[in-house]
């Protein structure tokens, strides 16, 4: 520890894409089997740290807490589906929808809360909302974000020669739980082939600053051309006094 702070005791990684949704891949559910088990099992893991409360963090139009009221549909994307939250006329953003799919998947029935970080913050504020996401007692990180949509051919958005590179580097810090690479991602670059992670992947690394985890990169894939990551970050045991 660096400092007298409270301390994250876990984080979990995923992506987000509509596809982990059985009911939505329909036909092709089978194509993301791995995919989706990786996203249980990083849940799974960070339930298993016994946290009192699990903070969601995702991008977002706005930067704020995101209601709780609102519903985890995905009918903003085309898809006449609602995945849980709450039963107000507010639909929760991407990311939000599919941590929240997620966590009552994991049976998670605590107190939670929903972070919405805009995609254009620096990394100063996304390092400064994760360092004020951990409070009193046990607190957990859910972070959903996408990798890169520009790598090739086979990729939504238009290719860019940056973006395998861009990938592997962040995977290489999310599987050590680098939080200073993590926070040195340039928020432009990450725009340019974009990646809708950098700024949730941003806070994790300020929430989880100064302290020491063990971490696992469960899955680094692309099967879309966007790249998909998963992976746990829990507190070392030395540090769990700190919690």
């Amino acid at each position: 520890m660096t400092e007298n702070r409270p301390v994250l005791v876990a984080a979990a990684v995923v992506p987000h894409p509509p596809l982990l949704v059985p009911e939505v891949a329909a036909g092709a559910a089978a194509e993301l089997d791995g995919l989706r088990a990786a996203c249980d099992r990083a849940v799974q893991s960070l339930l298993a740290a016994r946290p009192d409360r699990v903070v969601v963090v995702s991008s977002a139009p706005a930067t704020g807490p995101l209601p709780a009221s609102a519903r985890a549909d995905l009918g903003a994307y085309g898809l006449p589906l609602v995945l849980g939250g709450g039963p107000g006329p507010e639909r929760l953003p991407l990311g939000a929808v599919i941590a929240t799919w997620l966590l009552d998947r994991a049976g998670w029935a605590g107190e939670r809360k929903l972070l919405g970080v805009a995609p254009d913050e620096p990394a100063a504020v996304c390092r400064e909302l994760g360092r004020r996401a951990v409070g009193a007692g046990r607190v957990a990180l859910l972070c959903a974000g996408d990798g890169s949509a520009s790598r090739g051919a086979s990729s939504p958005r238009r290719p860019d020669p940056r973006a395998v590179s861009f990938d592997d580097d962040v995977a290489h810090a999310l599987g050590a739980a680098d939080t200073g690479v993590l926070l040195a991602i340039e928020p432009e670059l990450a725009d340019s082939v974009s990646a809708a992670g950098r700024a949730a992947w941003q806070v994790l690394a300020g929430a989880a600053e100064g302290a020491a985890y063990e971490s696992d990169l469960l899955v680094s894939t692309a099967p879309y051309g966007v790249a998909y990551h998963v992976a746990t970050w829990a507190l070392e045991i030395g540090e769990a006094a700190f919690a």
